[in-house]
């Protein structure tokens, strides 16, 4: 029996309480942030948005931050600031999707597109944050709107096992030593694969390289371009099947569900239209498939002129280039889109550089092989462990 299970045994003969998120912490939304306020990169106490948590040295602590204010502009614009020890999490839009969980490591404020637990007296700050993990956010999100949110009300009421403290001390003991090393070997991994990007990217962009003698056209007057349609959690729900239904998220894959119909069938391409993922494409072959209306699909008219893959490749490297970054949010709309000018070189071209770019793209994208898989076991081995290690039976 491991010091753990000794540990519930002697502590919950019973089982485990469990109680609600509400009981246990204060449920916190962010503020707004003016532009007049961004910017600053040194002050007294970070101001974090979303993209914050997407920065080197903020895996699991949240340490840096692209925005700082003083105590000035934290009374101007009516800040609670939020204590070390709180857990926040993006609370809207696609960003929900990516599950990221992060412990705030100083008094902090965060924006209003971030919510945050506090934990009370009976549970620890890095147990809470450790539970969160396992949690998926698009379950507990609310998609009836035009953008997946996650309200106050729904966190609060999420069940969660609170343990004594002697126990949650000790399960944080095994996470915390078990993510160091976990943290170290992906790590490796991360700069690993990054320099193989980064040879992917040179390689990519060299090929494509062409100068003012080829033949260059508008992606409109060569493709099909459409976007996709409306799909709520509720459609999926009743509409459950086997074809994948693709989205701007990049958890799992980018499938957002699947449901008993598709409505594409051939080689071609879609690219995520609003958010953060915006002028993100990918390429589809011999699948049956639907995207929802955050993406856009790309269908070549004639294969003899140019090779969907080619062209793949060609609006990777360019199409982030056409994202508008205005007040709102990022979008590569479909009128965009359909004006890009992309190089129409010859079949025998483009078939060469297909295939050396495959074999870049098998070894830096493909989850089934290389290094993404080996992160990828990684990752679901720490999950493995530490799913296991919260796992209570409840007191009855």
């Amino acid at each position: 029996m491991s010091r753990i299970d000794k540990l519930i045994a002697e502590h919950c003969p019973d089982g485990v309480d469990f109680r609600t998120v509400g009981d246990v912490t204060e449920v916190r939304s962010g503020w707004g942030f003016p532009r007049l306020y961004q910017g600053q990169i040194t002050g007294t106490y970070p101001f974090y948005k979303v993209s914050d948590m997407n920065l080197r040295g903020n895996e699991l602590f949240m340490k840096i931050s692209n925005n700082y204010v003083d105590d000035q502009v934290v009374r101007r614009l009516g800040v609670n600031l939020m204590p070390a020890g709180t857990v926040i999490f993006p609370k809207i839009g696609a960003a929900v999707a990516t599950n990221k969980k992060r412990l705030l490591s100083m008094d902090s404020a965060y924006d209003n597109n971030v919510m945050g637990l506090v934990p009370k007296a009976d549970i620890q700050s890095r147990f809470l944050l450790y539970w969160m993990q396992t949690i998926d956010l698009t379950i507990i999100s609310n998609d009836s709107g035009a953008v997946p949110s996650i309200r106050k009300s729904e966190i609060e009421n999420v069940s969660i096992p609170v343990p004594p403290l002697e126990v949650q001390r000790e399960i944080v003991k095994v996470l915390d030593t078990f993510t160091e090393l976990e943290s170290e070997l992906e790590s490796e991994l991360e700069s690993e694969l990054e320099s193989r990007r980064r040879q992917y990217r040179y390689y990519r962009d060299m090929l494509l390289n062409f100068d003012k003698c080829v033949n260059w056209v508008r992606l409109g007057e060569i493709c099909k371009i459409n976007r996709g349609r409306v799909m709520s959690k509720n459609y999926l729900r009743d509409h459950a099947g086997i074809y994948p239904v693709y989205s701007s998220q990049t958890a799992n894959e980018g499938v957002f569900g699947f449901i008993d119909t598709y409505d594409y069938d051939f080689d071609s391409i879609t690219w995520t239209t609003d958010g953060a993922n915006a002028g993100s494409v990918f390429y589809h072959s011999g699948k049956k498939f639907s995207i929802t209306n955050v993406c856009g699909l790309i269908r070549v008219e004639d294969e003899n002129k140019i090779m969907t893959k080619y062209l793949y490749y060609v609006l990777g490297k360019v199409a982030k280039h056409y994202v508008s970054k205005g007040m709102g949010n990022p979008k590569l709309m479909s009128n965009t889109m359909s004006k890009i000018r992309v190089p129409m070189t010859s079949i025998e071209s483009q078939t060469r550089i297909v295939t050396i770019l495959d074999k870049f793209d098998a070894l830096v994208n493909d989850i089934a092989i290389g290094l993404p898989a080996e992160i990828k076991a990684r990752r679901k081995q720490y999950e493995y462990y530490r799913d296991r290690l919260l796992t209570f039976c409840q007191a009855v």
